[in-house]
């Protein structure tokens, strides 16, 4: 296996494969922090600073003759997604059949890499660690996010899960026997489904962005209201004298006032037979108001720069209750942020730079944000920390998270807190020790999908229903399978097995026809008990191959 990257997720990976007895090369770059610790991990390293045509011939990848590489799998987990896609393919070309995983942040380029990679697998960090953070937020424990047939897909309580359902998994209302995968053709009913998305149950009082109104309150600040206050003062002053002085109606006086105060620049003979000393004082009343309008422009200006002025309309407005705090809107954050938007539940994010992935997903979802440091105390209570549900640190520093921690149970002693933690062992200790609430790590949440894949490994999801479970997985109809020339319907079993997709050239059917024949390498997407889809890997394995318990743990 050739491994290219440099950050945290490649560490997991390599400790993955490695310990599962494969052969790894890493490709890093010797400039990156954790260079040493995956020399120490049992792999072949390879230290380039860019990763060429040349470092993968060196790490095994070439096809020349006709021959297979050496390598018999590429796994690229280089944060720039433009970067992997090179080095895919570049890799691509030297071996048309290469196995590729690649990881990608942008899923709509990762859901294109099939046209420009053929078979590949697509590993996205943020699709697969957001749905962990939601969960500990809002204590979804009846809920199993999963991605199968090509989509990402929860599976519950029919009350929590957004209609048209794709199937009824189970109805364990009905007698102290749950009933599993009833019969699709009676139309079932049941409270364990399967659908695309969830339903606004959660939602509580919306959290409104600061707008306008707000916005303009921060602009004009105490610099702006003292100036505009000493004007105001000297337009008085002036009507007053310029009626009593030049005999003027305090109408036409309040005019004269204004527009000498404010260098509006207005002519008028009114004091053309003034006095010296009154032509000299109106003289000097438009000086002082060409200086204040100069000062009173140049505050408002620095402060439309300074606070950026989509950061102050952004923010939080009110005194938001039971919300979700979201600290660090990078990629995962970004996520994050969708699905609990998704879910209808009220939340503000919390973000040092307002450049981030996420405050962009935060405008467009018009979502409020904090800008600034999730570990200062006057953030946090911008954010509304003390009346909040659940804060999520996941930010990409585990001090930063630890110290938000720290200052979240100071301030919200009831809130749960969800940290993003690297180091498995300070995360252990905090959780014992400081009693902050619960850690994950996104790359030991990436980490084993992207050994699965590479190992080509199943994955696969465990749905409770009463005290029985249930699998949700892909199947591959192996060549000389007893499954080949059999009708799709054949293969579903009432109470045991359950077709939902069928992929036979790139783009998977969730409405597939039940009386077309199966082929070699056709895939299905299948739900099924343990009993049931150990019976389908028997039809659909090749005669030579081991037996399906090993395959599905039983």
């Amino acid at each position: 296996m050739v491994v290219c990257g440099s950050d945290r997720t490649m560490l997991r990976v390599i400790t993955e494969l490695v310990s599962s007895g494969e052969h790894v090369t890493a490709v890093v770059n010797p400039a990156s922090r954790h260079f040493e610790r995956i020399s120490e991990l049992g792999a072949q390293v390879l230290g380039v600073r860019v990763v060429s045509e040349s470092v993968l011939r060196r790490a095994g990848i070439d096809s020349a003759a006709g021959k297979p590489s050496a390598a018999r799998a590429l796994v690229l987990l280089d944060a720039d997604d433009v970067h992997n896609v090179h080095t895919a393919l570049t890799a691509r070309d030297m071996d048309p059949n290469l196995k590729i995983v690649i990881q990608m942040v942008n899923p709509r380029l990762g859901g294109q890499l099939h046209n420009l990679l053929g078979d590949c697998v697509v590993i996205s960090g943020p699709s697969l660690a957001a749905p962990a953070f939601v969960a500990d937020a809002l204590e979804d424990d009846e809920l199993t996010w999963f991605e199968v047939g090509g989509r990402r897909l929860v599976a519950g309580p029919a009350k929590l899960i957004q209609a048209p359902h794709l199937t009824v998994l189970a109805d364990t209302t009905s007698s102290a026997t749950p009933e599993l995968l009833p019969s699709a053709s009676a139309d079932p009913a049941g409270d364990i489904v399967v659908g695309t998305g969830l339903r606004n149950i959660w939602r509580t009082k919306d959290v409104r962005r600061a707008g306008w109104l707000m916005a303009t309150r921060d602009v004009i600040d105490r610099r702006v209201r003292i100036i505009a206050g000493v004007m105001a003062g000297l337009i008085l002053t002036g009507t007053a004298l310029t009626h009593w002085i030049a005999h003027v109606e305090w109408l036409r006086a309040l005019y004269l006032a204004a527009g000498a105060v404010t260098s509006a620049g207005i002519e008028d003979n009114t004091f053309s037979n003034a006095k010296p000393w009154a032509k000299v004082a109106a003289v000097v009343v438009q000086l002082t108001g060409i200086v204040l309008m100069a000062l009173l422009t140049a505050v408002i200006v620095d402060s439309l720069i300074g606070a950026r002025l989509s950061r102050v309309i952004g923010g939080v407005r009110g005194r938001p209750r039971n919300h979700v705090i979201v600290c660090g809107l990078g990629t995962v954050g970004a996520r994050v942020l969708e699905i609990l938007n998704e879910r209808g539940v009220a939340v503000v994010g919390v973000e040092h730079d307002d450049d981030a992935p996420g405050v962009q997903t935060a405008h467009r979802l018009r979502i409020p944000v904090v800008i600034g440091d999730s570990s200062n105390e006057e953030t946090l209570r911008l954010a509304g920390v003390q009346r909040a549900d659940s804060v999520l640190a996941i930010t990409n520093g585990d001090i930063t998270n630890l110290e938000s921690a720290m200052v979240v149970r100071e301030l919200n002693p009831t809130a749960r807190i969800t940290m993003r933690m690297f180091d498995h062992d300070l995360a252990q200790r905090v959780e014992r020790q400081l009693e902050l609430g619960h850690s994950r790590s996104v790359s030991m949440l990436v980490a084993p999908a992207v050994a699965a894949a590479v190992a080509n490994r199943r994955s696969q999801a465990t749905v409770p229903a009463g005290r029985r479970v249930l699998l949700l997985t892909e199947v591959t109809v192996e060549r000389d399978s007893v499954a080949v020339g059999r009708r799709l319907g054949e293969l579903d079993e009432a109470g045991g097995l359950r077709v939902l997709a069928r992929q036979d050239n790139g783009d998977w059917d969730w409405d597939p026809a039940f009386d077309r024949t199966l082929k070699a390498g056709s895939r299905l997407a299948v739900a099924g008990t343990r009993s049931g889809l150990a019976r389908l890997l028997l039809a659909t394995r090749a005669p030579h191959r081991s037996g399906p318990s090993e395959r599905i743990g039983l």
